[in-house]
């Protein structure tokens, strides 16, 4: 039945296509195909964990709807907010070329759609294809507001790996019995950290090893012999996570959207934002086998949820009643586990990487504690030491203005954002073992909406080094409006001298787990104006400041400039 599903969308995307071609031509960055999504923010109830509670969803599910398209495709998609709370979808790991205005993080691009509001995201997926997420981007509405991207390759071309049997999309997710708005708002007013999640789950279900939860569990049935896509996104909020299958190998064919070499493991991990493309073969004996999702937890000291999420890989003709083999998950601490899985991406081709840098910035991220300034500090700053925490980029907590930098940027309105956000740490140190690690007394940040501006084509790289500040941590850092080369990382301290760089066929990727204790090189080609976000995809380390802003400038002619914002952008 679902081979018949795959075949009839195919057939429908096709005729699509077809129709869309006589009488539409090519124009870049017009795609020939128009794809129309109506996306209704809407509450609904859910029981989980023997607990009833409403969320905020998509069309009134969870995880969200599929984005389906092709490469070059336009989409448009209708965003109705009929909730009381604010709203916004970015499209994580699009490019948004000359659409800017749709990528879709509050108060950087847009500010957010309000109570009985309506706006129309548009872009096209330039050159685009593979398994991408889209989530909300205000407050920490995105535990539940997200969903896949599927970009087919264009008709007739073929996947640049064996054809699957099959498609299956894997969400991986985070679930609180709170309300997720008002655990942000408490968490930050807190000064403190954030409680673990309830539960981890997969498609959203925890799985039977929650209370409650023996019947909520996510399954695949398969077929002896046959091979399988599995499409994983991490949609979690504050936890990087392992994902296994019992019995099974994995072999990695594409990551964040692009194809990579073939690299087969026994496990993956993924940061939120990141999406992985798996083939997995049903060559074990007929049986019911676990996908098990656990926690990675690189800092110290900090509470997790170390229930493993549990679905079924089950072959057809197993006894449903039978026992499933558990998934061989690695410690919540095994930093070489990731290591490995991180040295196996390459990009499937040799790439033609940036040699020559235009823009070279060395950009620390890490952890804060500030001094209390409350005059109720039990209540206020429950941080260490009695401090409030914080996060930040140069030693700069980014603060989100009341209006979009993009708006104040487009339409040269003074006050709101400074652009002078440093190319190079304050200062310089023993960033991973001799950082101030005194709090509140050395560990403090400087406050601010503090930009960088690119010039339009710049070849830029980035260095991004973790710290020890509180705690050494793997970052998982997103980009917006961009992927970029992942060329080199390592641990400790970044050292130009003896740094080893891939120039040939580094991963393309949108999200880069920066090692705990240690550094990440990015490059890319500053050809996108507009106004891009730069942050940790750990949504508490970005309500703490764990961001920055890239503004590039226009170039030269239309296909290189700004476009005017769209008739009905949100008002504050």
């Amino acid at each position: 039945m679902a081979n018949l599903i795959t075949s009839f969308r195919y057939i429908c995307l096709g005729l699509l296509l077809y129709a869309h071609s006589m009488c539409a031509m090519a124009q870049w960055p017009r795609g020939g195909s128009t794809r129309f999504y109506d996306f209704k923010v809407q509450t609904m109830s859910v029981t989980k964990l023997c607990n009833t509670k409403e969320i905020v969803t998509i069309n009134k599910m969870f995880p969200g709807p599929v984005v389906y398209a092709e490469e070059d495709d336009r989409v448009i998609i209708k965003v109705t907010n009929e909730t009381p709370h604010n709203a916004t979808i970015h499209w994580h790991g699009v490019r948004q070329m000359l659409s800017c205005w749709s990528d879709g993080p509050s108060y950087i691009t847009q500010c957010p759609i309000q109570a009985g509001q309506t706006f129309t995201y548009e872009f096209t997926l330039v050159q685009q294809k593979g398994t991408l997420l889209w989530h909300a981007h205000v407050s920490w509405l995105r535990a539940t507001v997200h969903g896949a991207i599927v970009i087919y390759p264009k008709a007739g071309v073929p996947y640049l790996f064996k054809y699957p049997y099959e498609e299956h999309i894997i969400i991986l997710g985070e679930y609180w019995m709170r309300d997720v708005v008002q655990l942000e708002q408490a968490v930050v007013a807190s000064g403190g950290g954030p409680p673990p999640a309830d539960a981890f789950t997969i498609n959203g279900h925890p799985g039977p090893k929650y209370n409650c939860s023996n019947n909520d569990v996510y399954k695949i049935d398969v077929v002896p012999g046959k091979t399988y896509l599995l499409r994983i996104i991490s949609a979690a909020l504050n936890m990087e996570n392992f994902f296994a299958i019992a019995n099974h190998k994995l072999t990695i064919v594409e990551a964040d959207g692009e194809y990579t070499k073939p690299f087969t493991t026994d496990r993956v991990m993924l940061g939120p934002g990141q999406t992985l493309n798996v083939l997995v073969t049903a060559d074990q004996k007929i049986g019911r086998y676990s996908m098990g999702m656990g926690p990675y937890m690189s800092a110290r000291n900090i509470p997790f949820q170390n229930i493993t999420s549990v679905a079924y890989f089950q072959y057809l003709g197993a006894i449903p009643s039978s026992v499933a083999l558990p998934a061989p998950l690695p410690s919540f601490n095994d930093n070489l586990a990731v290591k490995t899985v991180m040295d196996g991406l390459k990009s499937l081709n040799p790439i033609n990487v940036p040699k020559e840098i235009d823009t070279n910035l060395f950009i620390t991220i890490g952890l804060n504690v500030q001094k209390c300034r409350s005059k109720n500090p039990q209540q206020n700053c429950q941080g260490t030491n009695g401090g409030v925490m914080a996060a930040s980029m140069n030693n700069i907590s980014f603060i989100r203005p009341n209006i979009s930098v993009l708006q104040a940027y487009y339409k040269k309105i003074n006050g709101y954002f400074t652009e002078d956000f440093p190319g190079v740490p304050l200062q310089f140190y023993d960033f991973v073992n001799g950082a101030p690690n005194t709090p509140p007394n050395d560990t403090q940040s400087v406050n601010g909406t503090r930009i960088k501006v690119l010039e339009y084509g710049a070849r830029v790289q980035v260095i991004l080094q973790d710290t020890g500040t509180v705690s050494t941590e793997n970052h998982p850092i997103h980009l917006h409006g961009y992927s970029f080369y992942v060329v080199g990382y390592g641990t400790g301290n970044y050292n130009p001298q003896t740094a080893n760089f891939n120039l040939v066929d580094p991963p393309y990727m949108n999200v880069i787990g920066v090692p705990v204790g240690g550094w990440a090189a990015i490059r890319f080609t500053a050809d996108n104006p507009g106004v891009w976000f730069m942050h940790c995809h750990l949504e508490i380390h970005l309500s703490w400041g764990l961001s920055t802003v890239f503004i590039v400038k226009n170039g030269q002619g239309a296909l290189e400039t700004l476009p005017h914002p769209p008739a009905d952008l949100p008002r504050c």
